[in-house]
């Protein structure tokens, strides 16, 4: 798993929103990455609609949210929808991501897991 003082591994995943999101497109930002295993599963539903419930507060002080499961796009999408997601929600359908994080599980979904990313991309918590 990355750790605490590592360079976050850039990525380019596909957002439910149809927009194509680099990591490294954030530089000079603080990106909070949170990983979840499954869409529309009580535990990331509530994962999520509480990282909504502070997304306002976050994005006040420029810092951006990104969640990242191996759903579809598709699947996201919706997720979004449904939970009026105001932030990104990524899509790693293959896994690759994931595994670059350390946190892709033998079933092929991701951890639970959140990574604090400062405006020089290392990962601080």
């Amino acid at each position: 798993m990355v750790t605490e003082g590592e360079l976050a591994p850039d990525f380019e995943l596909d957002g439910h929103d149809g927009e194509r999101v680099r990591l490294s497109g954030y530089r000079g930002r603080w990106v909070i990455i949170y990983f979840f295993p499954k869409a529309f599963t009580p535990g990331c539903t509530l994962e999520t609609q509480e990282f909504s419930k502070l997304w306002n507060e976050f994005s006040r002080y420029g810092v951006v949210v990104l969640g990242i499961s191996t759903d579809s796009v598709g699947t996201q999408r919706r997720f979004a929808e449904k939970h009026k997601v105001g932030f990104k929600l990524l899509s790693d359908s293959k896994g690759e991501v994931s595994k670059k994080y350390g946190v892709l599980r033998p079933t092929g979904t991701a951890e639970r897991v959140t990574f604090i990313v400062d405006p020089d991309g290392k990962v601080v918590r």
